[in-house]
Formats: C-alpha cells, structure tokens, sequence
C-alpha cells in the first residue's frame, strides 16, 4: 500500500479541497497516475498525475493547488523541509491527486472531556 505523509495543516487543506497536489523529491517517481495512496489523517487519494518538475519554473497557479500563495512561499516550504539537496540524486515531483474516501476527521485527546458527575 502506498501512503503520502502530510502534516496536520496540510491535511486540513486537503480535506477542505484547497490542496490538490505535493511537491516530492524522490530519485525516480514513486507513485503513478490512476494509483491509490492512503494518506494519514485524510484517507485514500486518486493519484491524478505525476509529473518531474523544475522549482524555478513553478507558476502561481501550481503553488496554489499546493495550498500556497506564491511559488516563492512554496520553495521556500520545500528548502525547509528538504534543505541540502545538492548532490543527492534525486528529483522534484509534483503529484496530483483527488480525494476518493475520505476519513473521519482525527479525535485528539484534549476532545474527550471526562463527565465527573457520572458514576
């Protein structure tokens, strides 16, 4: 089974239909068009397409379906999570995906509040 990993910001995105696509780095693509991925805190997504890119020739366009303002905001994300690049081998990746199930939203333990008048 493949999983995309995305933190909880993101995976709000996601599920809200603002965030369509994730930029990868990966030494050869992971994940093909009409592929399934369960992502944590979402659920399963249809891969749409993959395609190997170039951050310098990202659009506004493509920063938006990432759930980013501008392409420079974007790189900037992608430079912190992924910040020494040079020399490893590997590639950009941009996938995109569609919501095919969603799954219930994540309870976190600061939702239960315990009744103390029940015995």
């Amino acid at each position: 089974m493949s999983q995309l990993f995305f933190k909880g910001p993101l995976q709000a995105a996601i599920r809200a239909g603002t965030k369509t696509t994730t930029i990868r780095r990966w030494a050869k693509p992971l994940l093909t068009a009409g592929q399934r991925a369960y992502a944590p805190g979402v659920g399963w997504l249809e891969i749409t397409d993959v395609q190997e890119l170039s951050l310098e020739r990202l659009t506004k366009e493509e920063a938006k379906a990432d759930g980013f303002a501008t392409a420079d905001a974007l790189c900037k994300a992608l430079r912190e999570m992924y910040p020494d690049t040079r020399g490893d081998g590997k590639h950009w990746y941009r996938v995109g995906f569609k919501i095919s199930e969603l799954a219930p939203p994540r309870r976190r333990a600061s939702d239960e509040i315990p009744n103390l008048f029940v015995r």
